[in-house]
């Protein structure tokens, strides 16, 4: 029995896997998000560990046998301030977080933004690790005086219950790991004007992390100490291996909080606008081209909250409302932070247009549903989607809003069937990198394919042209 675990930004979860790959069971505690100023978005490091641990026993004890291996992945980017046991110096600084607009900001105006992704393939945003470190070393030098690593999500678990100061190749990618030698970047560093604060950044191991349980750990997990366990690699190149997502051009969507496009790719190419993310992933020449967009279900959340209705009547909401929402249309960013992929803007925000009186609560529904859709093939085609589409998440509950995303792409879309994606694919490089590799082929489930349907596919193509210029127009507006 494998465990894999995923912690995310709200909600911890863990799956346990059968020696098929075959879900037994899956167990999930929310954890808190805080926000105890406007743009300011915080968790508890001690809170998110504790949470690994409570999903991790709750599923030793329902299984009733211990894990050959436990496999962590989580959400990236933030920072997670720590001292050398592991213990926080401060609450994390989200990836949501917003603090460091001005910072970055000021990094776009003198080129430095810029410079760092040719050098690296990976955009500055206000919730990266780059811009959040020069804000504490600007506001909060005293913390990073008595921190030890500037960790990742996953690494802050994997130390507490290893003692294993680490982190994997596809967290360092953003912002300071050189993508072809894997070391981090001394330019990028001083560019950024955190040379000083180098010792931060934990030592990189590849393929990822690994160690052996601790007793005081183990004794609270009720299993025996020394059992393996794995680091990485996070939530969003884990998801692509566990949805099978391997071969170059072919394409990774999440639809989660984050509206995650993703696409295998072989070749490096950091000309053009600079967008989105490039993570190492598997062997070296390997990379995801990752354009996570600000917001993916939270735009639809925040919705749905606001006109009072709930998840469940998604699909009803989106029969109700042609395609089109009879005139009504969205622009999803809805992120404090503004937007990073397919393009980098602090100021972005969020609109409707095209209300009336006539304006219904199924027309909201359908046009930010669709607005999510048109945003998706705008980071797919700036990643270079050339194959098929694996999607997961929580978002494709709805078989509505599934079918749309098929219709918007124009291509057919192939279900995940595994459940907790994410924590299967750091099961699967977990194994391999204690020297214990599965072929994935052999774990595989039938999965549901859903084909677009080739007259709303003409549709939302002019819609997608409608909805391209309806952003350009809106970016002249937040850059003033």
């Amino acid at each position: 029995m494998y465990i894999g675990v995923d912690a995310g930004t709200s909600m911890t979860k863990a799956a346990a896997f059968d020696d098929h790959g075959r879900v037994l069971r899956v167990v999930a505690e929310r954890t808190q998000l805080l926000n105890p100023r406007d743009g300011w978005y915080e968790q508890d490091s001690d809170e998110v560990v504790a949470s690994v641990t409570d999903v991790v026993r709750r599923l030793v004890v329902d299984i009733g046998e211990p894990p050959a291996l436990i496999a962590l992945t989580g959400q990236g980017d933030g920072v997670w301030p720590v001292d050398g046991d592991g213990r926080p110096t401060r609450p994390a600084i989200s990836w949501m977080d917003a603090r460091a607009a001005d910072v970055l900001r000021e990094w776009i105006d003198a080129g430095v933004a810029d410079s760092a992704f040719r050098r690296t393939g990976n955009v500055f945003f206000p919730g990266c690790p780059a811009p959040v470190l020069a804000w504490l070393d600007r506001n909060e030098p005293e913390v990073l005086d008595r921190t030890a690593t500037a960790a990742y999500c996953k690494d802050v678990v994997m130390q507490r219950f290893t003692g294993v100061r680490a982190t994997d190749p596809s967290d360092a990618s953003l912002p300071f790991l050189d993508p072809h030698t894997r070391v981090y970047a001394d330019d990028v560093l001083e560019a950024c004007g955190l040379t000083h604060r180098a010792a931060l950044l934990a030592p990189v191991v590849e393929p990822c992390p690994r160690g052996a349980l601790l007793p005081e750990v183990a004794a609270q997990l009720g299993v025996p100490a020394g059992i393996p366990v794995t680091a990485g690699p996070f939530d969003l190149p884990a998801s692509a291996l566990g949805a099978g997502v391997t071969a170059p051009g072919d394409g990774n969507l999440i639809v989660g909080t984050t509206l995650a496009c993703q696409v295998v790719i072989d070749e490096l190419d950091t000309s053009g606008e600079p967008a989105g993310l490039t993570l190492a992933y598997g062997p070296r020449g390997r990379w995801i081209r990752a354009m996570p967009a600000m917001v993916g279900t939270a735009a639809l959340d925040w919705v749905l909250a606001t006109i009072g209705e709930k998840h469940v009547r998604v699909n009803e909401f989106l029969d109700a409302s042609p395609p089109g929402a009879r005139g009504v249309t969205c622009l999803p960013y809805f992120s404090p932070a503004g937007e990073r992929a397919p393009f980098v803007e602090p100021g972005a925000r969020a609109r409707y247009d095209g209300l009336t009186l006539q304006t219904d609560k199924a027309d909201l529904v359908r046009a930010v549903c669709e607005a999510i859709a048109y945003a998706a093939r705008h980071c797919f085609d700036a990643a270079g989607l050339r194959g098929g589409v694996a999607v997961c998440g929580g978002g494709i509950k709805s078989a509505r809003w599934l079918q749309l995303f098929a219709d918007v792409l124009g291509r057919p879309v192939r279900v995940a069937p595994k459940e907790e994606i994410g924590a299967y694919g750091a099961v699967l490089a977990g194994l391999a990198a204690i020297g214990s590799p599965v072929d994935a082929t052999e774990w595989a489930e039938d999965e549901v394919v859903v084909e677009p349907d080739q007259t709303r596919t003409s549709f939302y193509a002019e819609g997608f042209e409608h909805y391209r210029t309806a952003v350009e127009l809106a970016r002249k507006g937040w850059k003033s």
